[in-house]
């Protein structure tokens, strides 16, 4: 392999990163680990409150700007506010389980990883059904505090906006997914994080950014979901 050639004409051997080895499709030995159970089940709270906190804040929006009960149509928190909220909690979360987990708490996003070779079948499985029931709890917790105001504003699921076909709004699911996915491998690339040791520091805030963005963008347009265990959890406690 070449050397690679950093701008400013600094040389660096092939050997100043080391990319750590594929993940066993199987690895038997991870079954028996305590790291493995906790693992899972850090998946599991960090969807939970991610869940909470973020369909809390959509709810709380339509019934801060429902004509029926306020004439301040610019009241709450609005779009941006929600975008925040999103992007704000995975930051959060990512910072706070990464180390013991991954912080993916996005099947998306461990499902890229899988297909990376960055983490097992059973892992890529387990850490998906944590999510996804993590995701369900958590929205199952907005509506027994607020079951009225959860049934009156949709329970926060994702639905398409009138005017958009479902090819637009598949499209901007996919491109928006792709943003969040692509983010995350960039950030967390084990070459960067030789070359930059602030990376991995830094890597949940651009992951964050990553989410507030896509939000911003496609919210008008699907609610925003990119993320199947939100999606998911949603769409199970509101129906």
């Amino acid at each position: 392999m070449g050397k690679d050639v950093e701008v400013g004409g600094h040389e660096y051997g092939a050997k100043d990163y080391q990319d750590p080895p594929p993940a066993d499709l199987f690895d038997a030995e991870e079954l028996t680990k305590w790291s493995f159970y906790r693992a899972i089940i850090a998946k599991f709270i960090a969807t939970l409150l991610f869940l909470y906190i973020t369909v809390l804040t959509v709810i709380g929006y339509k019934s801060q700007t429902d004509p029926n009960h306020s004439t301040d149509q610019c009241g709450g928190v609005g779009i941006l506010g929600i975008a925040w909220a999103f992007g704000g909690m995975i930051f959060v979360l990512v910072y706070c389980t990464a180390g013991i987990s991954g912080g993916h708490i996005n099947p998306a996003v461990t499902f890229g990883l899988f297909l990376a070779r960055k983490v097992t079948l059973p892992r890529a499985v387990l850490y998906i059904v944590a999510q996804c029931l993590g995701a369900i709890c958590g929205c199952g917790l907005v509506k027994a505090f607020q079951k009225s105001y959860y049934n009156n504003y949709g329970g926060g699921a994702n639905e398409l906006a009138d005017g958009y076909s479902k090819g637009t709004g598949l499209g901007a699911e996919i491109i928006g997914t792709f943003v969040l996915v692509y983010t995350v491998f960039s950030a967390t690339n084990p070459k960067r994080n030789a070359r930059d040791s602030h990376v991995p520091v830094l890597a949940p805030l651009p992951i964050g950014f990553a989410v507030f963005m896509v939000h911003l963008a496609t919210i008008p347009i699907t609610g925003t979901g990119i993320n199947p265990a939100r999606s998911f959890g949603a769409a199970v406690i509101y129906r």
